[in-house]
């Protein structure tokens, strides 16, 4: 994959940035794996806005993916490799032995033609899917289960990868992207290899407008919001929040408020908490 850039003969092209999709190879979905998705707009089933800044965009329809990979011990040919606009990784659609159609999570080397299987005896190549116990320490992995059967949760983003790092009798420690290291069971399942579309994070959107297209809507400080729709809000000209730190619209702590439960049964499989960000490593809040 590669990122193209434009000649800046407006303002909103100077920074535009699109990826090339060299690595696509087909247009059009698989109608059989196409389904009508629902979109929120940032509402609960109350039709209460629980996530501000949400609506509008282009339509899209959902590819359903495998994220399973329960097919076990069928060969299944990659046919091809398309967009996805639900995500920022490419899938990858799969013609299995028996018939069957199915999409997974493209990740990089896999190209179109190759075959790749799940299952305990699969060999340990890029794309296929095969228990944690059965993986060689060091190998980098993706789309990774938590609970076995439920399908993969987590590493699932463009350029995600996690690595295998130890043994130790039904479990697993898995070296996670966000440097966290935690214990799985042995028989979930991972698949073989690092997310494709690599360069997703180095694309630059240009303007506002690309952010609407997503269904994202315009964010507005609170430091410009009258009192009653804000804690920032309110004073002539500009004004400190006038708080002991940033607040949300709702008057909790918006930066260092930690919601992970204190007595959440995974704690325990935590070996090493994730990399602290650098706002927080450099001491205390930010005003």
């Amino acid at each position: 994959m590669g990122i193209r850039s434009y000649r800046p003969y407006t303002p909103s092209t100077r920074q535009h940035s699109v990826s090339d999709f060299s690595e696509i190879t087909k247009t059009k979905p698989e109608k059989s794996l196409v389904e009508h998705k629902h979109r929120a707009k940032g509402r609960n089933n109350r039709g209460v806005i629980t996530c501000r800044h949400r609506g509008g965009g282009h339509k899209k329809l959902y590819r359903i993916i495998d994220f399973r990979r329960d097919k076990r011990d069928i060969p299944a040919k990659v046919a091809a490799i398309e967009y996805d606009p639900n995500r920022n990784a490419r899938i990858a659609l799969l013609y299995y032995k028996d018939g069957e159609k199915r999409y997974i999570l493209h990740p990089v080397g896999l190209e179109v033609g190759a075959t790749i299987s799940a299952g305990i005896n699969a060999p340990i190549e890029v794309g296929n899917a095969l228990p944690l116990d059965r993986i060689p320490l060091g190998t980098e992995i993706h789309n990774l289960e938590l609970t076995p059967g439920k399908g993969g949760q987590i590493v699932r983003a463009a350029g995600a990868s996690a690595q295998l790092v130890a043994k130790e009798g039904s479990y697993v420690t898995i070296k996670l992207p966000s440097g966290e290291r935690r214990k799985v069971r042995a028989s979930c399942y991972a698949t073989i290899g690092q997310v494709g579309n690599t360069d997703a994070r180095n694309i630059s959107q240009g303007k506002a407008g690309r952010n609407r297209w997503r269904g994202r809507r315009p964010t507005v400080r609170g430091s410009v919001m009258n009192p009653v729709d804000h804690p920032h809000g309110g004073g002539e000209g500009r004004a400190p929040v006038g708080r002991t730190g940033p607040m949300t619209p709702w008057g909790k702590p918006a930066l260092g408020y930690k919601t992970r439960k204190k007595k959440k049964r995974s704690n325990s499989l935590i070996v090493q908490r994730r990399r602290k960000s650098s706002k927080r490593s450099k001491g205390g809040r930010q005003s």
